[in-house]
């Protein structure tokens, strides 16, 4: 599904931003603290009140679409995701199928299957029957994800999504998103990891100062200047991508 978003803007928070995210790609968001990356998240999926500006979903005006109509194409993941501490795990990832359910189309065998393979893609099945309150932060962000899974979305945004997880189950969770048949638009703080991401948008100040293919944006000169440090690009000799090394800026005495 593809993505148009024109002039979006949210107070002095977000400014401006007009973007066009294509159809199966990943995006990756960028920027410091403070840039306006998360809310620019919540703006494409239409959770801000009196935002300015527009988004299409595949040509539709997202705010034409009901909430229920929006759920059925679109699953956002926030960085401070929370849940009912009464659920179980599976019950929580079951709210996942709600957009799809009715008085005449009640939950049944295959939205069963649809949340098993959810929690099968996230590691989670073997704690289908925990507390919600036994968790661990990185556990939960697991959860969370397998609740926007079971949705089905056609679009997925997520928030600083390996946020709270070991490098192991970080690495686990870029893998799978990389592989889903979605748009995916996500929010990275380890730059490194934004590098496999089809293209990036970087913010700065409430707006998207660059957006291309990684290397073309990720630049010495552009992390310098928006991040405020010295990169040195190194050249992995396994397969030939980039990754950096950051220093802090020299300052002068």
């Amino acid at each position: 599904m593809r993505i148009e978003a024109r002039n979006l803007g949210w107070r002095e928070i977000v400014r401006g931003v007009s973007v066009e995210i294509r159809k199966g790609e990943t995006f990756g968001l960028v920027g410091p603290n403070g840039s306006g990356k998360s809310t620019l998240l919540r703006l494409l999926a239409g959770l801000m009140p009196r935002a300015a500006g527009e988004v299409w979903l595949d040509g539709a005006p997202l705010a034409q679409l009901s909430r229920r109509q929006i759920a059925q194409r679109l699953a956002l993941v926030e960085q401070f995701a929370d849940t009912g501490e009464a659920l179980s795990v599976r019950d929580a990832v079951d709210l996942g199928r709600t957009p799809w359910l009715s008085p005449l189309s009640p939950f049944g065998p295959e939205d069963r299957q649809i949340v098993d393979r959810a929690l099968a893609a996230v590691g989670m099945e073997g704690m289908a029957a925990r507390a919600w309150a036994t968790l661990s932060g990185g556990e939960r962000q697991r959860v969370h994800i397998a609740r926007a899974l079971a949705q089905e979305p056609r679009v997925l945004i997520l928030d600083e999504p390996t946020n709270h997880l070991d490098i192991h189950h970080q690495l686990a969770l870029l893998g799978l998103v990389a592989a889903l048949p979605v748009t995916v638009v996500m929010a990275l703080h380890d730059l490194n990891q934004a590098m496999m991401c089809d293209r990036l948008g970087v913010m700065s100040d409430g707006r998207m100062v660059a957006c291309g293919k990684p290397a073309e944006v990720l630049t010495p000169d552009n992390l310098a200047r928006i991040f405020r440090v010295r990169a040195q690009p190194m050249i992995d000799p396994s397969d030939g991508s980039t990754l950096f090394r950051f220093l802090p800026m020299e300052t002068s005495t």
